[in-house]
């Protein structure tokens, strides 16, 4: 299988080094099974001989043309944390060569790929419209505001639909090598996985910050704020819009557009997030827990723990 990775200047190191180094060692493993997929070749491809990273190393490339006849293409995320400057460079003329080459690829069938800031690229290039994708948690509700026409679920780690898969964070392009070879091979991911040491990870929603997500929207900002003095009462969606200034369809409307969810999942979220961290920090049993997050039965408690973060009670202990 060729694969084509893409490096282009200000790309994000670890994570172009990631996917070369996950594929390496599948290539290099892959002996130890019975019945070995094939290999991958691995070509990285630029505009220019010599690129420059976002930490300011050289790295050298064969020419983009080797995209025309691989089978995957790679887009690793760009080295930008800022949400407002990563849109101006994937939407400007610095980043019109990239995302020509995303959409001819698309054009041409290739499979695509692409991790953290990456997918606003793959985004900003029109191939995930209307296909299912993730990102960087923290990036969701810019990527959700700019491309209304792409069903986002940032708290999904990989995703795959239709020739096109996602990942989130800037270490998921970690996990999104181990699917590309999973793809091919799950006994050869497992294999990689646990020479690497890398664990699955399913989702991100045990490691969003939702404050963090809330600071985008001055609406959304005051409502978390409103909900952390609440969270060990029953809440009141009308009361919190009025305590805040605005009306409920105005509240609504804010969490769902940054959001993509609804008022009452966010308060979920927000008490989920406090018990989590007492769970980690204090001795306190889960049934104290609970009623502090406004819960009078633990086991409510520990079914949401279970569902959104894909843990136990026990398990965050442990930690």
């Amino acid at each position: 299988m060729d694969v084509a990775v893409l490096a282009y200047d200000g790309v994000f190191d670890s994570g172009l080094s990631a996917l070369l180094d996950v594929l390496d060692a599948a290539n290099a493993m892959r002996g130890e099974l019975p019945e070995p997929p094939p290999a991958w070749t691995v070509t990285t491809i630029g505009f220019r001989r010599r690129i420059r990273t976002g930490a300011g190393h050289v790295v050298e490339t064969a020419p983009v043309a080797a995209a025309t006849d691989a089978d995957l293409l790679l887009v690793p995320a760009l080295a930008e944390r800022r949400p407002d400057a990563l849109i101006a460079h994937v939407s400007g003329p610095d980043a019109l060569p990239v995302r020509r080459l995303i959409a001819a690829a698309r054009e041409r069938g290739t499979p695509l790929a692409s991790a953290c800031t990456g997918t606003f690229l793959l985004a900003e290039s029109g191939v995930l419209d209307g296909l299912p994708a993730t990102t960087s948690w923290w990036l969701a509700p810019y990527f959700r505001k700019r491309y209304p026409a792409v069903p986002l679920d940032e708290s999904r780690m990989v995703t795959s639909s239709h020739g096109v898969t996602t990942a989130g964070a800037a270490f998921g392009h970690v996990d999104l090598a181990l699917a590309i070879v999973r793809m091919k091979s799950p006994a050869l991911a497992e294999l990689v996985a646990r020479y690497l040491v890398v664990d699955e990870r399913p989702s991100q929603a045990a490691y969003t910050i939702s404050a963090a997500l809330a600071q985008s929207d001055p609406t959304l900002e005051a409502f978390e704020r409103w909900a952390r003095v609440h969270l060990d009462e029953p809440i009141s969606i009308a009361d919190a819009a009025r305590a805040i200034g605005v009306s409920e369809r105005t509240l609504q409307r804010a969490v769902r557009r940054t959001l993509g969810t609804s008022p009452v999942r966010f308060v979920q979220d927000l008490r989920v997030e406090r018990a989590s961290h007492l769970l980690r920090t204090t001795g306190l049993p889960l049934e104290v827990i609970a009623r502090k997050v406004g819960y009078e039965h633990a086991n409510t408690l520990r079914i949401l723990l279970r569902e959104r973060t894909g843990t136990t009670a026990g398990s965050l202990r442990s930690r």
